[in-house]
């Protein structure tokens, strides 16, 4: 690929740019981008904040329009602070923020991360829950959604979670509501030991994660044909799991049900080209810009994608509870990526208008989160018809 001498980006990306009205400046500016961090809950003191700034030696600053964010020098290496080590903050983009801040989660409420990895976003909404509701976050790579369990058990915010690796695009789960003691240790006890979740322990004998294969296996074919059963890799004290069968668990919830049983909240952060984020475009200025040519600009790759997050999209729509709200984010600033996949989404769905005229079940509406942040998130509201 030819490259552009004025700015230093191949001349494909530059045309790419300019018929999505990008500004190539973005990438290419001497200003380098900041590197985020958020603050847990209870640790946004004065003195605490004095702290980080002598430990990180500079004067952090807040992000206004993100509660708990603040922006620090790319050069500043978090995970050798004791704040890091000790787990009261995390870094975490505040695009990947404000994602998570358009949903307006509350607590109690109970929340799908159709595409949770890598964890930052997902440790956020379960700060948010407090100590009701519930987190369920699903993503096709496991070794990504490990990292997941990973950081929320550094941060102590596993108790209401439920990690599955899964296709987000045919995941049927509804959130469970938590169990009492006495249901986990009498009600199921006549099903078998195996057959009954017990406490999380990743330490599980070899025997007892062979037996769970194949039970996971046995519920194949209630399914999707062809697609492998959701894997449950992590699940809280207060998740709804303990004292739960397998067949209870896996129940398949039809239309009706996720209607009243749905998710109160859903945040579809699909797969994309990445292009959006000025840190990826700028690694290409070592991994070779010839392989930007086949990961950002193949028209065959992103035709594929565009149906994945459609595909995302209009799944987990599906899973939401009449009365919720569903964020649909990319880190992409194409229109291909963004706006012609909603379009396209409210096409599919007849229900989806933005009036709800009599003898409809839920009304949409589209809007943005904050054109002043410049950035391509945008928020589906669900809401119970009131006509």
């Amino acid at each position: 690929m030819e490259e552009s001498s004025e700015i230093g980006l191949p001349e494909a990306f530059l045309v790419f740019l300019k018929e999505n009205g990008v500004d190539p400046s973005i990438y290419t500016a001497a200003v380098s981008t900041p590197r985020f961090i958020r603050l847990k809950p209870g640790n946004g003191s004065e003195a605490q904040i004095q702290q980080l700034e002598a430990e990180f030696n500079l004067k952090l600053e807040k992000v206004s329009w993100l509660p708990n964010f603040y922006s620090l020098p790319p050069q500043i290496h978090i995970a050798n602070s004791m704040a890091y080590k000790e787990g009261k903050i995390y870094g975490i983009d505040a695009a990947s923020g404000a994602a998570v801040s358009a949903l307006h989660v509350s607590e109690g409420d109970h929340v799908l991360d159709l595409c949770a990895a890598p964890g930052a976003k997902l440790c956020m909404m379960l700060d948010l829950i407090g100590n009701l509701g519930s987190v369920t976050g699903v993503d096709v790579a496991r070794h990504r959604l490990a990292a997941c369990r990973t950081m929320i058990q550094k941060y102590a915010l596993g108790d209401r979670c439920r990690l599955f690796v899964a296709d987000g695009t045919t995941f049927s789960l509804i959130p469970l509501m938590e169990h009492s003691d006495s249901k986990s240790g009498g009600e199921f006890a006549s099903e078998g030991k195996v057959d009954i979740f017990k406490e999380w322990n990743s330490k599980r004998p070899w025997k007892e994660r062979k037996n769970d294969k194949k039970a996971r296996e046995g519920i194949d074919s209630r399914l999707v044909p062809g697609l492998q059963d959701p894997e449950l890799i992590f699940y809280g004290r207060c998740s709804g799991v303990i004292g739960l069968s397998r067949n209870e668990l896996y129940k398949i919830a039809s239309d009706s049900e996720l209607l009243k049983f749905g998710y109160d909240k859903v945040l579809v952060d699909a797969e994309c080209t990445h292009d959006g984020s000025i840190r990826h475009i700028q690694k290409f200025d070592h991994w070779g810009w010839e392989t930007l040519e086949r990961r950002v600009l193949d028209a065959e790759r992103t035709d594929s994608l565009t149906v994945l997050q459609l595909r995302l999209l209009s799944n987990g729509f599906r899973l939401l509870k009449v009365g919720g709200s569903l964020v649909y984010s990319t880190c992409s600033l194409t229109v291909a990526q963004n706006e012609d996949v909603v379009e396209k989404f409210l096409r599919k769905n007849a229900s989806a208008g933005t009036s709800g005229g009599k003898g409809k079940e839920k009304e949409f509406n589209l809007t943005p989160i904050d054109e002043d942040e410049d950035l391509h998130k945008r928020r589906i509201h669900d809401k119970e018809d009131l006509n």
